[in-house]
């Protein structure tokens, strides 16, 4: 591990800032994302504490806003010579009030865009720097909580629900993977996306108000075991549940629904 260079979103807090504590202890270098300046500087410096001689560096942006997304992977490019290793961690859950529907900067739906667009948009952004240090891998922290996707009425506008919102988020993030993959075979990059634990101990569990059932080092294991493993350096296009090599939602291997989304996806992006 100490040679690898791995960005984490969303570390500020709940699995990501677990994710961020193991890594550093791990060696190499860590990038840590995160939206509110000071939660982030808290984390790098608990990491730093705990690992001093790890690399580890911040960067802010919203990812509620695609402009800020494809300005922090800019930046990355720009800084870093090396990234061997993408975890697409940061989401918005159900929400407090899951009956309030709400949109990002640029009018979308708030959890499609999050648990979608961006991760989506940032590991495009990023393509250039994981190629040109492959092997890397990238792995799309999804959830069990998967949803048909309608799409005469992908950003809910119709009977919006904030579960609902973040299990339809959620499959499409999956759906991009497994499109993902097949676009980079051969490439030396693999893409992977896995459900890591139920109801882990975290704000957004909580803010929905469901209760917590497992900590976040359930989650912790598997995410990790998809980023170092040497026996999955060429598993790509799989979802798994933990520790498990599964199947997804069925919609996740329809062909035509997969295209219809990328290219919906590919339009909200530009």
């Amino acid at each position: 591990m100490t040679q690898r260079t791995t960005l984490i979103t969303g570390a500020t807090q709940g699995m990501g800032r677990a994710l961020a504590l193991d890594l550093a202890m791990r060696g190499g270098t860590v990038l840590l994302h995160g939206r509110d300046r000071t939660r982030l500087e808290a984390v790098a410096t608990e990491a730093r504490a705990a690992a001093p001689g790890t690399t580890i560096r911040t960067y802010l942006a919203d990812l509620s806003d695609l402009d800020q997304v494809h300005a922090m992977a800019d930046r990355i490019r720009s800084a870093e010579p090396y990234l061997d290793g993408l975890i697409n961690n940061a989401v918005a859950g159900g929400g407090a009030e899951p009956l309030t529907r709400e949109l990002s900067r640029q009018g979308h739906e708030l959890r499609f865009a999050v648990n979608h667009l961006a991760p989506y948009a940032l590991t495009r952004d990023l393509l250039p720097l994981l190629t040109a240090s492959a092997p890397a891998r990238v792995i799309n922290v999804a959830s069990i909580g998967q949803e048909t996707i309608d799409f005469d009425n992908v950003m809910l506008e119709r009977d919006y629900e904030g579960l609902r919102a973040y299990c339809r988020s959620k499959l499409a993030m999956i759906m991009a993977t497994f499109e993902l993959a097949a676009e980079l075979q051969g490439t030396g990059v693999t893409v992977n996306t896995l459900h890591p634990a139920h109801l882990m101990d975290t704000n957004g569990v909580r803010a929905y108000g469901l209760t917590p059932v497992t900590s976040t080092d359930e989650g912790v294991r598997p995410t990790v075991r998809l980023l170092l493993d040497p026996e999955l350096a060429t598993a790509t296009g799989r979802y798994f549940d933990q520790f498990t090599d599964t199947r997804a939602h069925e919609q996740a291997y329809d062909t035509e629904a997969r295209e219809r989304l990328m290219k919906l996806t590919h339009s909200l992006i530009a």
